[in-house]
């Protein structure tokens, strides 16, 4: 490549330039923090320092002083929320949005921070209030995520539904969430003895997301309990293409409808085969007890010695444990209970149910976490702590 001797000229011009702006822009900066109180930097110095309350009282004063630092105010109603400390966030931004001088932005985000303050007070009717009047501004979208948590909070689904879809995009569709919220209006028509309008929202819930087990878990539920057995092991059998780690929820149901049909040792031959075919599926307690019902005790525990030789686990093991520390003589009675006990103690974990979102963990399946409030989040096979 040639040597252009113009670029003798362009690289001082270039460097001369960049040494200009960045004058420019030093000066400018020191020029702005001249026009800052002492008090403001005071106040920043304890925030750095973690000294929160210490900063509060400097911003405090610092805004009593100084009506125009309207960002300061913001940003201490904030910390007064983050506090605790709800009624003087209430109280700041309310004196925010009195100020007649204050633009459109800066009174929406008074608005929306308002309604925040009172979503935390446990005001949902007055948040509400704020956030629908956020429509059509920057704030809208956000405004409408913390409506949707008030409408769940407050179990208003039909609300929810509708908010989820108009939150809805690419990157997030919120057919599991919505799917959920027709199961939710489902089980409260159920509750209020009108199944036909139960049904019709269980398919709206399918309609919005196929694979909702909870749907076909109710559907099944609502045929059995008007006597259509068919339908209803049609409705649970569809369970095993959304996902085969729910086959144990409906695994006595199953049985029953069978039993219901006459036709106990099919239910019996289906659920062996689901074990052969998915071992790790949590339904080894209910075969046991169908065989031992069925036939005799001694078969079930030779068909559960069986299944651990072709599938070892540790609920298998407590299982046939527990059956022989029931039959043993007295003189091996100690060392069983010693043996089921140990092994109890080691497989605690394995009764519990594990959220994947946030790792609570409970001994009762909920189609929604307690502790993070995220839908479909407990892994259906206790033990689990990961899909």
């Amino acid at each position: 490549m040639e040597f252009e001797a113009w670029w003798l000229i362009l690289f001082p011009l270039c460097f001369g330039l960049g040494w200009l702006a960045a004058r420019v822009d030093i000066r400018h900066i020191l020029s702005d923090s001249k026009l800052l109180p002492r008090q403001y930097f005071e106040g920043l110095n304890h925030l750095l320092n973690e000294r929160t309350d210490k900063a509060v009282e400097v911003f405090v004063d610092l805004a009593r002083n100084h009506s125009e630092t309207i960002e300061l105010q913001f940003a201490l109603g904030h910390l007064f929320r983050k506090k605790g400390e709800i009624e003087r966030a209430i109280r700041m931004h309310q004196k925010l949005l009195a100020r007649p001088e204050l633009k459109l932005h800066d009174k929406q985000s008074a608005q929306f921070e308002l309604a925040l303050d009172f979503m935390k007070a446990g005001l949902f009717d007055r948040a509400e209030e704020l956030f629908g009047k956020l429509d059509d501004t920057e704030f809208a979208r956000a405004a409408r995520r913390h409506l949707l948590d008030i409408y769940q909070q407050e179990k208003e689904w039909k609300k929810a539904i509708e908010t989820a879809q108009q939150l809805r995009d690419t990157s997030h569709t919120y057919q599991h969430e919505i799917a959920e919220f027709y199961c939710e209006l489902a089980t409260s028509s159920i509750t209020r003895s009108q199944p036909d309008e139960a049904r019709q929202l269980l398919q709206r819930a399918l309609a919005e997301h196929r694979k909702c087990v909870r749907a076909n878990l109710l559907l099944g539920e609502l045929a059995a309990n008007e006597g259509n057995y068919d339908a209803a092991i049609e409705a649970w059998l569809k369970i095993e293409s959304q996902d085969h780690r729910f086959l144990p929820f409906a695994a006595r149901k199953l049985l029953d409808a069978y039993d219901r049909l006459g036709k106990a040792e099919a239910g019996t031959v289906l659920l062996k085969g689901f074990l052969s075919t998915y071992p790790e599926l949590d339904m080894l307690d209910v075969v046991v007890e169908r065989i031992a019902a069925s036939e005799s005790e001694a078969a079930a525990h030779d068909w559960l010695r069986e299944e651990l030789r072709r599938n070892p686990n540790m609920t298998g093991l407590l299982k046939l444990l527990e059956a022989q520390a029931k039959a043993a003589p007295p003189e091996r009675q100690a060392e069983l209970d010693t043996m089921l006990r140990l092994t109890q103690e080691s497989t605690r974990g394995l009764s519990m149910y594990h959220c994947a979102s946030c790792g609570f963990k409970a001994r009762q399946y909920f189609w929604r976490c307690p502790a993070c409030n995220d839908w479909e989040s407990f892994l259906p096979v206790r033990g689990r702590t990961r899909a």
